[in-house]
């Protein structure tokens, strides 16, 4: 079914471009580049640009551009069709899809031929073909990622913390083709429903964030000499995703099971230490006794 779809997608294309049937040898790998007959004269042969990227993330909800360097075209005709349904996209500056998002763009006296998808969704990831009406025709293969950004804070979803100590919050920003313009953290009073943004240079002082922007966004909230008020929800909201929360519980004295403090972990690491220690004295002993006898 997708051999004859694929066939009636060239006969199209051809009578699109004005171009005699013939026989078309379309290349089936990702990035492949098909040879040109032999004896084709003086007139150069089209090529593609190999530095030309063949996978392109985009930002869902976001333009994605796709692009296609063509060198020595002449008269030929530029292509872009979508390999989910041998879909044609686009033949020259025109759009042959009543999907409206679908545009390609070309720079005069440039060899770019770029195929723009505005407000890329999920379900338009996948393999786009960009194809000059030689004979047989030359296809040049692009993947196409579309990307939802997440948040999470780590350790969640719920933190207990001992009053007067530090509330030291990590929110994580993954998948992401740039980084967040912005990031706000958000408090919430679970008892009186009260969500306030996290001001640096309120009158309680003490509260601080650093954020580090890369390939992965993480954010640092700080809040100092922690008080039962500061108990609560709290937000991470980056300008490019859905906001993670988590729950922090200041506690006076109370040392539930679940706490996870650093003592807490020091405490857990030395019980490790010491069962391997017991193990390997039970260990010696036991060898010890068997040299013996």
């Amino acid at each position: 079914m997708l051999r004859v779809r694929a066939a009636a997608a060239h006969f199209v294309l051809l009578c699109l471009t004005y171009v005699s049937p013939g026989s078309c040898d379309v290349a089936g790998g990702a990035g492949s580049v098909n040879a040109l007959p032999a004896g084709g004269g003086a007139r150069l042969a089209p090529s593609f640009d190999a530095a030309t990227p063949r996978n392109v993330t985009a930002l869902v909800g976001k333009s994605a551009y796709l692009s296609c360097r063509v060198r020595n075209l002449g008269n030929r005709t530029v292509s872009w069709i979508r390999h989910r349904d041998l879909h044609i996209l686009t033949v020259g500056g025109y759009t042959y899809t009543s999907d409206q998002r679908f545009q390609a763009t070309h720079s005069p006296q440039t060899d770019d031929w770029t195929l723009q998808i505005k407000w890329a969704q999920q379900r338009d990831a996948g393999v786009y073909e960009c194809q000059v009406s030689t004979q047989p025709v030359r296809s040049f293969f692009v993947t196409l990622h579309v990307v939802v950004p997440s948040a999470r804070i780590l350790g969640g979803p719920d933190l207990h913390v001992d009053i007067g100590s530090t509330i030291n919050l990590t929110c994580l920003i993954q998948f992401s083709p740039e980084p967040p313009a912005y990031i706000f953290w958000y408090h919430e009073d679970e008892v009186s429903g009260r969500k306030q943004v996290i001001s640096y240079d309120s009158s309680r002082g003490g509260v601080s964030v650093v954020t580090e922007k890369g390939a992965a966004t993480t954010s640092y909230l700080l809040v100092q000499d922690a008080t039962p008020a500061d108990s609560g929800r709290y937000s991470c909201a980056p300008s490019n995703a859905e906001l993670a929360s988590v729950r922090v519980h200041v506690l006076n004295g109370e040392r539930p099971a679940a706490m996870q403090t650093g003592s807490a972990g020091l405490s857990n690491s030395w019980r490790c230490v010491i069962a391997l220690l017991a193990a390997c004295a039970l260990h010696a002993r036991l060898l010890r006794a068997q040299l013996a006898s």
